[in-house]
C-alpha cells in the first residue's frame, strides 16, 4: 500500500497530476494504452509520480484525465480476484509488489479535461477541488532518479523560504534544446544556490532568443492565485494555454523561484529517454540488474548478425 509520509511544516497537501494528453510522442504505443501506463521496469509512470507525491508528505492526489483514461484509476484499485489467485499460488513476492499500487480510500481524486488544450488548461480544470491552498504539480513524463524525491526537495525549500509564491523545478539543458522547454530569465548571472529568483519565463524560445539554458522541468509548487491568471490566459505556444505564461503573470507581485534539484531526469515522452530510464531503474533492482548488465555488452547490428 502506498502510504502518506507526513513532514513537519508541510503546507502543500495536494498534488495535481495532469494525464489527459494524447501522448503523441509515444505513438503508436500510446494509441490504446495511456502513456502514463507505460512501464519503467515493471511499474507504470503514473505510479512513480504518485509515489513521489506521497513520499513528499502529500495527502491526496488529483488526476486530470481525458475521457477514456479510466485505466489510470483502475491501476490504483485493489483487485480482489487477482489477489486471491496470487495468494492461492503462493506468489508472495508478486503480492508485495502489487500492494504498492493500492491507494488508501480518499487519497485519489479525478477531474476531467474534455479537450487537450494545454497544461495550463489542465491545471485550471482542477480549481474547484484545490481548496485555495498551494499545491504541487507533477508531470509523469519527467521521471527523476534522486536520493531524495524531487518534490520532497522542493517542499522543503518552499517551506524554508517561507514567503509563498510559485516554485518551479529547473535544470540546465543544451543550448540547441531550449526550443523544447519553457526557459527562465534570471536577470543576470546565477550563483550556486539551489533556489534562484525568476524575472521572466519564455515558452520554447528559439536558441538565439533564449534568456538562459535553465529549463522548466515537470515539477511545480503553485500559489492558488494561478487560477486567476489562468482565467485570463490566452493561447500561447502551440495554440495551447501554457502554464508557464500564467506563472509569468505573477512575476513582480509575488516570489517566483526556480529550484535546481538534485537528481537525474529522464524524459520518458521520447523513446531514447524511456529506454534510458528502464536501464537506469533496472540497474537498481537486484533481481534484474545482472541480466541488464549482460545486455549492455556490445550488441551487433542486425545486419552483422545476419552475415
Amino acid at each position: 500500500m502506498i502510504e502518506t509520509v507526513r513532514h513537519a511544516g508541510t503546507v502543500v497537501r495536494t498534488a495535481l497530476i495532469p494525464a489527459a494528453g494524447w501522448g503523441t510522442r509515444s505513438l503508436p504505443a500510446s494509441k490504446a494504452v495511456p502513456k502514463e501506463m507505460l512501464p519503467v521496469v515493471d511499474k507504470p509512470l503514473i505510479q512513480y509520480a504518485v509515489e513521489e507525491a506521497f513520499a513528499a508528505g502529500i495527502e491526496r492526489v488529483v488526476l486530470v484525465l481525458s475521457p477514456g483514461k479510466q485505466a489510470l484509476v483502475n491501476h490504483f484499485q485493489r483487485q480482489d480476484s487477482l489477489v486471491r489467485d496470487l495468494e492461492a499460488k503462493g506468489k508472495t513476492d508478486v503480492l508485495i509488489r502489487l500492494a504498492a499500487s493500492d491507494l488508501p480510500d480518499g487519497r485519489l481524486l479525478t477531474v476531467t479535461q474534455q479537450e487537450p488544450l494545454g497544461l495550463g488548461h489542465a491545471v485550471s480544470c482542477a480549481m474547484h477541488v484545490l481548496d485555495g491552498e498551494p499545491f504541487a504539480v507533477l508531470l509523469p513524463d519527467d521521471l527523476i532518479l534522486a536520493d531524495t524525491p524531487v518534490l520532497k526537495q522542493m517542499i522543503q525549500a518552499y517551506n524554508h523560504n517561507g514567503n509563498g509564491g510559485h516554485m518551479i523545478a529547473v535544470q540546465n539543458v543544451m543550448p540547441e534544446d531550449v526550443d523544447k522547454y519553457g526557459i527562465i530569465d534570471t536577470g543576470g548571472p546565477v550563483d550556486d544556490r539551489a533556489t534562484v529568483a525568476i524575472e521572466g519565463l519564455v515558452e520554447k524560445p528559439a536558441p538565439a532568443d533564449a534568456p538562459s539554458t535553465l529549463a522548466v522541468i515537470g515539477r511545480y509548487i503553485l500559489d492558488p492565485s494561478i487560477f486567476r491568471a489562468l482565467a485570463h490566459q490566452t493561447p500561447g505556444a502551440g495554440g495551447e494555454i501554457q502554464l508557464t505564461d500564467a506563472i509569468a503573470r505573477g512575476i513582480g507581485s509575488m516570489p517566483v523561484n526556480g529550484f535546481r534539484f538534485s537528481g537525474t531526469r529522464f524524459d520518458c515522452g521520447n523513446p531514447a529517454g524511456f529506454i534510458r530510464a528502464n536501464i537506469a531503474f533496472g540497474l537498481l533492482r537486484e533481481d534484474v540488474a545482472p541480466a541488464i548488465r549482460g545486455m549492455l555488452a556490445p550488441i551487433p547490428r542486425w545486419q552483422d548478425a545476419a552475415d
